[in-house]
């Protein structure tokens, strides 16, 4: 497809010429490491994904059946009003691996609501055989129904339009379908229309495939694929893939690629990436116009969907996040031009990430309840969120860079008492937990099963400045509250069942988990210098002065974790706090609090002796003091 200028895209190409000899060998080797890294799936898992959609097909034309009748409607007007699936992402566009999911579009009649899709369809789905973990998030930007049929991960979307039934021949090219459409509506349309423009406007589908194909596995090896956490997802990098085969139409898969980081890393944000003109249309729907849209002004690094109404499918994007991808668009120009070059190979380009061998202090975000299945929900829920705590820590004087991690670390945790459900709900698992076995709590009583999903942020600290002297605060209490307090205004929050705690690890403290067999670092044992001197200051002109030690300020209470060292920042986190828990601020040898009880500032604390608290109120009455032995209101029961 070309347009009437002759080219495709919003300019004309940078180059038309064919590829030389050696953009076509690193071709072949660069295919050969894509089939070694198992990016292509078999034909019988193709088999299997084609019988999984049909039954799909079948159980939607059921479900608005269904509720068809529930509305009134006649046993044939019921059955005609049809029901049809499309599939988008990378499943339509040809570049699904082994074990990808297939996102897929329920399109319904105007009689069957969004609620039914959440009350009827996904009951439907649960009985449905061979199908698992499903779990509904119906407030999602998109709302979406997750689950496994057959081993197969799929993403339903649901589009209502505004016609009494669904024919089978129904295309969704045309944009009169968008009339009298909700927002949602139209987003959900979005995803097949974008997927099915984007394919009509390379130049050579094949090498736009097998280019998109290794930089989705470059983005997932280096954790930077996943739109739901800030970096892009698989729609934007299609895009992106897209328009440099736009500029190079004639350039095969090697060449691409090459381009592709190079052109990346230099390219202008916010100058917005677009595969065609923007269409303003005859409805009346929103289309991305930073001149009109003070929102659409604020997007760091537009990628507009070609579809009609044309949106923004990177409003997702942070600071951190984007300085992060910057990063890695250099580093893997750096690798391929070596490639190019012959003196490196492609495996080099699909290195694992060192996210967990990159930063000193990490936040773990720790979601966790009772029931397996409204774990699910829990996790999918506060995972949605995690980008407005990231954006949130960017605000935090002193630190430079809050990168999330895109995904998860599920657990299954065994409890022998009420007070380990208690600890493991406030993050505190102790390696009897972890390594116990489901049999040993059979037939006790007390205890549980606890079913647990940490995220987790690296935090980056600026360098401490030369000259500064004394302790440096990080204080990231506000966000973390604020962020708790995003998380529980869920309708479906249940305080009783669910927990949400926010504490801050340091990377020496990591969990084996999040590391590959032999990928732990090993600790460095420091030893002490011999000799008279007990200071670090080697200065003569400096006097000698005793290192002052750590010392805990204030007792620890569910809600607050301090850290305090005249030698590195320390991190103060509250966010497992109830609403009458007191904050507690530290700095150079005092302590300070207030709660409802209007007790009085703690009295001035020595360093070298033991820390005592003195309350001129009472601490008997005190509801701090009250605070320290009462359990954690977040344990799951």
């Amino acid at each position: 497809m070309t347009t009437d200028r002759g080219f495709l895209g919003v300019t004309p190409p940078i180059a038309t010429s064919e590829s030389n000899e050696r953009e076509k060998e690193v071709t072949v080797t660069l295919m050969d490491e894509l089939r070694r890294q198992n990016t292509f799936e078999s034909e019988e898992e193709a088999r299997k994904r084609e019988i999984v959609l049909g039954r799909v097909a079948s159980l939607v034309k059921k479900f608005v059946r269904t509720v068809s009748m529930s509305r009134g409607l006649s046993e044939a007007a019921a059955t005609a009003a049809g029901g049809k699936i499309f599939t988008f992402g990378s499943y339509r566009l040809g570049v699904h691996g082994p074990g990808s999911d297939i996102d897929t579009l329920c399109v319904v009649p105007k009689h069957v609501s969004r609620d039914d899709f959440f009350e009827v369809f996904e009951p439907m789905l649960m009985e449905m055989e061979g199908v698992s973990e499903v779990s509904g998030v119906p407030d999602a930007y998109v709302p979406i129904i997750k689950a496994k049929i057959s081993g197969i991960p799929l993403d339903f979307l649901m589009a209502r339009l505004a016609l009494s039934s669904i024919p089978d021949d129904l295309s969704l090219r045309d944009d009169t379908l968008l009339r009298n459409l909700d927002e949602r509506c139209v987003r959900s349309l979005g995803g097949s229309r974008v997927t099915d423009e984007i394919l009509r406007l390379v130049p050579n589908v094949q090498v736009f495939r097998d280019s998109l194909r290794c930089i989705k596995l470059w983005a997932q090896r280096r954790a930077i694929y996943s739109n739901v956490n800030g970096f892009l997802g698989g729609v934007a990098w299609a895009m992106l893939v897209a328009r440099i085969c736009q500029l190079y139409p004639n350039a095969i898969a090697g060449a691409i690629v090459s381009r592709f980081f190079i052109i990346m890393y230099r390219w202008s944000w916010p100058q917005p990436v677009l595969l065609k003109q923007i269409e303003e249309g005859p409805l009346q729907v929103r289309v991305w116009n930073p001149k009109l849209y003070p929102a659409d002004r604020s997007h760091r690094m537009p990628i507009i969907t070609p579809a009609y109404p044309a949106m923004c499918s990177t409003h997702n994007v942070t600071a951190s996040t984007q300085m992060i991808m910057t990063e890695e668009f250099k580093k893997a120009a750096d690798i391929v031009d070596k490639v190019i070059v012959g003196k490196a190979a492609w495996s080099e380009l699909f290195s694992k990430h060192d996210f967990f061998h990159k930063y000193r202090y990490y936040l773990q975000v720790i979601a966790s309840t009772g029931n397996a299945d409204l774990q699910i929900k829990w996790a999918g829920t506060v995972e949605s969120r995690i980008r407005q705590l990231v954006m949130k820590l960017e605000y935090v004087d002193s630190l430079t860079l809050a990168h999330p991690f895109i995904k998860g670390f599920e657990q299954i945790l065994y409890c022998l008492t009420d007070e380990e459900v208690r600890l493991v709900a406030q993050g505190e698992i102790s390696d009897a937990v972890l390594k116990r076995k489901k049999e040993e709590i059979e037939g006790k009583e007390g205890g549980g099963v606890v079913y647990s999903t940490t995220f987790y942020i690296g935090l980056s600290i600026e360098p401490k400045q030369a000259g500064a002297v004394g302790p440096r605060r990080l204080d990231i209490s506000y966000p973390t509250q604020e962020f708790t307090k995003l998380v529980r205004v869920w309708e479906k929050f249940d305080e009783s069942s669910m927990s949400i705690v926010v504490q801050h690890i340091k990377s020496s403290a990591l969990p084996d988990y999040v590391y590959d067999a032999g990928e732990r670092p090993q600790k460095l044992v420091q030893k002490r210098a011999k000799g008279p001197s007990k200071s670090s200051n080697t200065s003569p002109d400096m006097p000698y002065t005793k290192r002052r030690r750590s010392v805990p300020f204030a007792p620890r209470f569910p809600g607050a974790l301090i850290h305090l060292s005249s030698r590195r920042p320390f991190l103060f986190v509250s966010a497992r706090a109830g609403p009458r828990t007191p904050t507690i601020a530290t700095r150079r040898g005092r302590a300070r609090t207030t709660c409802r009880c209007r007790c009085r500032p703690w009295s001035k604390l020595r360093v070298r002796s033991r820390p005592k608290t003195r309350w001129r109120s009472g601490r008997r009455n005190c509801h701090l003091a009250r605070t320290l032995q009462s359990p954690s209101p977040t344990a799951p029961r």
